[in-house]
């Protein structure tokens, strides 16, 4: 795999050189797609006769950052800039920058005028917005692509790889080229679709679900209801509890448990120390109960706000309140007063009822007062 990486790296800056160098035609598309066969990158396509030369929007779905340079070696087309800097990367990976940094609404009266342009090549847009790995299901479509135009054509894309997932959620492009030239070879499969056009009055949303629909089916996988702010929102959760100290898999608040116990399932030692940790803030609520419910929930918070909100049947457990606190201040005890269902405290010393004179005992004062109010705040 290094041997290959470094080879290919030569090699694909001659590819670079030369597509730069030839002007776009059938003869610079066959000769790039050859020379990145040696790169490891094979192109095929399904039903070449489908494609429609009146179209001027191709919708496809997002796998991998290269998809468009994989798709512009069958068939000319512009993928504009979407996300990142204008600048020589944004030209070299194969973008066409249209110099509009503003809203959706800019971007789409752009394009409007650019396909206006018989001459120009037609677009490739990908409303998902973000790149899965092809195998689960399909983002929800942006509307904002089918606004462009009435009539759009379909483009099923499949990736495979040996060894090697094909998409890593949130790696970069210069990481997952690394790897294209690691494994000896990745598949792309093209297949065109009949192209879909609008229907009278339909909207740009309903237009976009029909033609997600269309491509799941095409593909084999679910229509999903996830946008790609979704995908950024979970990456941005799986980056944050990869941080904390908690075990794997369980929520920022459970606590780290052993992974196998003899005789003891892993499920059921989570639970356990989950219920104590209920347990300590509700000691009136039967353990039980709190199993029960950390079994559906499998989550200290949802229980704890399920069993004070009433959600969850249960008759109280007797609990003797501890006699060896610390009495609260005064103000703490007449706040303490008007909380309905709260334990007594006893005083085990009385608050101090003057100002001291020394600096010493005034201070004193002040720390026991505030071990107080810990030990008042923890009951």
């Amino acid at each position: 795999g290094l041997c290959l990486l470094v080879l290919r790296l030569f090699i694909g800056v001659h590819v670079f050189l030369v597509s730069c160098a030839l002007p776009d035609s059938v003869v610079r598309r066959f000769i790039v797609r050859v020379m990145c066969s040696v790169l490891g990158l094979f192109v095929r396509q399904s039903d070449p006769q489908l494609r429609d030369v009146n179209v001027r929007v191709y919708i496809a779905n997002h796998v991998t950052q290269f998809d468009h340079n994989v798709i512009n070696l069958l068939t000319s087309c512009n993928t504009p800039a979407l996300n990142g800097a204008p600048g020589f990367i944004c030209w070299s990976r194969g973008f066409m920058e249209l110099g509009v940094t503003g809203s959706r609404a800019e971007l789409v009266d752009s394009l409007k005028v650019y396909s206006s342009h018989r001459g120009n090549p037609p677009l490739l847009l990908f409303p998902e917005e973000a790149a899965t790995n092809g195998r689960a299901g399909l983002l929800r479509f942006s509307s904002w692509p089918f606004s462009i135009l009435d009539v759009v054509q379909p483009v099923a894309l499949q990736v495979q790889r040996p060894l090697i997932t094909v998409s890593v959620a949130d790696s970069s492009w210069i990481t997952e080229l690394l790897w294209t030239f690691f494994v000896p070879f990745t598949v792309y499969q093209v297949r065109w679709m009949p192209s879909v056009p609008r229907r009278a009055e339909e909207l740009s949303e309903d237009f976009a679900l029909r033609v997600q629909e269309l491509l799941a089916v095409e593909l084999g996988v679910v229509s999903t209801r996830l946008t790609a702010a979704d995908k950024t929102e979970h990456m941005k959760r799986l980056r944050h509890t990869s941080l904390l100290p908690f075990a794997p898999g369980g929520s920022p608040g459970e606590p780290r448990v052993p992974s196998s116990l003899p005789g003891v399932a892993p499920e059921d030692v989570r639970i356990a120390a989950m219920a104590q940790r209920v347990k300590e803030v509700l000691p009136h609520v039967p353990l039980e109960v709190i199993r029960t419910d950390l079994a559906q929930t499998s989550c200290v918070d949802t229980t704890i706000a399920n069993l004070l909100e009433g959600r969850v049947p249960f008759f109280p457990e007797s609990t003797e309140a501890d006699t060896d606190l610390p009495a609260p201040s005064t103000s703490q005890a007449a706040a303490a007063s008007g909380i309905r269902g709260s334990v007594a405290v006893p005083p085990s010393k009385p608050a101090t009822k003057q100002f001291a004179k020394s600096p010493v005992e005034r201070h004193l004062s002040l720390q026991e007062r505030k071990r107080a109010l810990y030990d008042y705040a923890r009951r």
